[in-house]
């Protein structure tokens, strides 16, 4: 089992909702699994309130449950558990990073985000972590502003691919307790988080094929 975490010290960066549409484009691709959310705020939990189907499955824990319903979940045969982080620095956070196989960091085009996503990042490098920005909530079309963001989060850590363009099927998705996959399966929306699915699967493959490379 993958663990994929969703972590940033800045909020509003939409990081709950890039792990509902990741977890809905996931169990699209075959894959099992289940949410952990440990944001105070509880944006996944009333998310899955909405929901008509099981999976993927969601639920809160505590800081010292995360590691043994980790261990659960690989018991289950789930094969993906996302853990959806608060936007700001606290122990379930980094507890969150430190279990992790990959970290996402969302970020928005703008100086605010990067700068706010620093200490983040400086945690993600002491624990030696893989880890890639991913620009989310961003304006439609040949934006420079956008442009300038994906050189400088390239420069600070890695890019995610593609980037996520701030469109209404986000928000309407969420409401209704979809994936935007499942909202509309036919829209850009969809279109880019399948992508950032893909792309971020294949990320941790590859880090699982050069750790057990290095093992031998």
């Amino acid at each position: 089992m993958r663990v994929l975490t969703m972590a940033t010290a800045k909020g509003g960066t939409g990081k709950s909702t890039l792990a509902a549409g990741l977890a809905v484009a996931a169990v699209q691709s075959g894959e099992k699994v289940y949410l952990i959310d440990l944001d105070p705020q509880e944006s996944l939990l009333t998310w899955a309130k909405q929901r008509e189907v099981d999976e993927p499955g969601v639920d809160r824990c505590s800081i010292d449950q995360i590691e043994p319903a980790l261990a659960g979940l690989r018991r289950k045969g789930y094969t993906l558990a996302i853990l959806d982080t608060a936007g700001m620095d606290n122990a379930a956070s980094a507890e969150a990073m430190k279990l992790a196989d990959f970290v996402l960091v969302p970020a928005r085009p703008s100086a605010l985000d990067i700068n706010g996503a620093k200490p983040t990042v400086a945690a993600l490098i002491e624990l030696q972590k893989n880890f890639a920005f991913v620009a989310n909530c961003c304006p439609a079309g040949k934006i420079a502003r956008v442009d300038d963001a994906s050189r400088a989060l390239v420069l600070f850590g890695g890019l995610a691919k593609p980037v996520i363009v701030q469109r209404a099927d986000h928000m309407d998705a969420m409401a209704l307790g979809l994936g935007v996959t499942e909202f509309n399966p036919a829209g850009k929306a969809a279109e880019e988080i399948r992508a950032l699915w893909g792309w971020v699967k294949r990320s941790m493959r590859d880090d699982h094929t050069a750790r057990a490379a290095a093992a031998v």
